[in-house]
């Protein structure tokens, strides 16, 4: 198992350098310290799992897709939009092959067939997943607005135009008329 643990251990690392990589869209628009990539990650994978329930989804499958659904970004970092337009990107599903290929074939399989059904977005729990990514992007950019950055609308209407599920949808409408700290409020008239 030594060298089983070896590879794992060095991809494990590898997965660390989501927790340093920024979303760098943000700073176009004046966000001087944006949230890391695993930031996202986190949160896209709990607005998945809860997308799924409500959906009637197995929420840990989505959960667990949209764990996996930026871990390429160890290899091509956080590319904006814009960026994607001048460049020639090689698909995730090829970036997680090339990352995953060290490692035992049980671990290797895992890892590529999450990627593979979020990429291709057939099953409900896929779509589930894919809407959290952008629900997260919208809440995000309403978190940014509330801190003063005005410019985050293309990212606000980008994120609403790309939702699918009636869930994802309704949970948008609330964060956009609802105030990022509203629940904050609520949690202190709570009795004890």
């Amino acid at each position: 198992m030594s060298d089983q643990a070896r590879k794992i251990t060095a991809f494990l690392y590898e997965i660390g350098l989501l927790k340093r990589f920024k979303r760098t869209g943000w700073s176009t628009v004046g966000v001087p310290l944006p949230e890391s990539v695993a930031d996202h990650s986190y949160r896209v994978s709990v607005m998945a799992s809860v997308l799924a329930a409500m959906e009637g989804a197995d929420c840990q499958r989505a959960g667990f897709l949209a764990l996996w659904h930026d871990s390429q970004e160890t290899r091509t970092t956080d590319i904006p939009h814009l960026t994607k337009r001048y460049v020639t990107a090689v698909g995730n599903a090829a970036v997680t092959a090339d990352q995953v290929a060290p490692l035992p074939p049980a671990v290797a399989e895992m890892i590529k067939s999450a990627v593979a059904e979020f990429e291709g977005g057939e099953t409900l729990e896929a779509r589930c997943a894919r809407d959290a990514d952008k629900l997260e992007c919208l809440f995000q950019a309403r978190e940014y607005q509330d801190q003063g950055h005005a410019n985050v609308q293309d990212w606000i209407a980008s994120s609403l135009a790309g939702l699918t599920t009636a869930s994802a949808k309704q949970i948008a409408e609330e964060a956009l008329a609802q105030n990022t700290l509203d629940w904050l409020l609520a949690a202190k008239r709570q009795p004890r």
